[in-house]
């Protein structure tokens, strides 16, 4: 390798669908992070898929080497991953799942242009409510559970563990903490399972002041509506969370993530996309693992659980076709 110069892409193409404030951040990290030879920008509205297109191209020019142009559901077919980050915005104090209708629309009919061009790769989708428009891919896509991934609760532990880095004096690495259920309000903080050096929770705050939980799991079930209050819309940290996981996938590096699967009876629930700690690698979800939990957290995310249930027979309800 010469002076100057840098390691190949490890992946082929990725396609994101939705040029929005997510989505062209997502290209613009992966771009940087270098996982792709080639990334396509494609949107409803084509100008500003170019726009963006042409934008990170001439950041490229200074960043490692990668084809990114604005194009069509016939170059997603190509495509290794497909992001979908193309759905209802929330606005003010709506919460996630109240669009979840208006997203069901545009999401579907991403999936069925996108297989009707033949893709046939693995689709990772980040639109909220991301639970139910994760089944709401995976019910049209007609492809393996395992190949459709939301990106779920990995930006919530992400920011659990932020949070506690900053309380504790600690770097937010050795933190091992998990958020589960619903990317959304009934999200769960699975502080029994917390460990730091080996230590749990308790045992670590032995000594020292105890950490008031409650305020805690708020902020962390908030984060997401103070950044939408402030600037409108959140894209750096749930960019950060793609970027991670297509790593993981084209990397093939079986790390345990926190996505939204579909499960199959893990605690009792099924035929439900919610977030538990998966083995991610190249073919997606390998395994779902089941982590220890207190009664108390197991009664939340079932609660999580019947809350997602909910909100689908209501998007069902309001859209029918997206049921079958």
């Amino acid at each position: 390798m010469t002076f100057g110069s840098h390691p190949p892409a490890t992946g082929g193409r990725v396609a994101i669908i939705g040029a929005g404030h997510v989505g062209a951040t997502a290209a613009y990290a992966l771009m940087l992070r270098a996982l792709f030879r080639e990334i396509v920008l494609v949107d409803s509205n084509f100008a500003l898929a170019e726009a963006e297109a042409a934008d990170l191209s001439d950041a490229n020019a200074l960043a490692r080497p990668a084809h990114i142009w604005a194009g069509t559901y016939a170059d997603v077919a190509g495509a290794q991953i497909a992001v979908i980050t193309a759905g209802a915005a929330t606005h003010g104090s709506e919460s996630r799942l109240s669009v979840a209708a208006r997203s069901a629309i545009i999401v579907d009919q991403c999936v069925a242009d996108m297989i009707a061009a033949g893709f046939d790769g693995l689709i990772l989708v980040a639109a909220n409510p991301v639970d139910l428009m994760a089944l709401v891919a995976f019910r049209r896509a007609g492809l393996p559970a395992a190949r459709v991934i939301g990106t779920g609760t990995l930006l919530d532990t992400s920011r659990l563990r932020q949070n506690l880095a900053h309380r504790l004096g600690l770097a937010p690495g050795v933190i091992d903490g998990v958020v589960l259920g619903e990317h959304g309000d009934t999200e769960v903080v699975a502080f029994s399972a917390l460990r730091i050096g080996g230590l749990d929770l308790d045992g670590f705050e032995s000594g020292g002041e105890r950490l008031d939980r409650v305020i805690v799991a708020g902020e962390i079930r908030d984060a997401g509506y103070k950044i939408i209050a402030g600037k409108g819309h959140t894209s750096f940290g749930v960019a950060t969370a793609i970027v991670r996981i297509c790593e993981t996938i084209v990397r093939d590096e079986r790390t345990v993530l926190p996505v939204s699967t579909l499960l199959t009876g893990q605690f009792g629930i099924a035929d439900l996309y919610l977030s538990l700690p998966c083995i991610l690698g190249a073919g997606g979800v390998d395994r779902i693992l089941l982590p220890d939990l207190s009664d108390g957290e197991q009664a939340a995310l079932l609660s999580s659980a019947a809350a997602l249930r909910r909100a689908i027979d209501r998007m069902d309800a309001a859209m029918p076709t997206v049921a079958g």
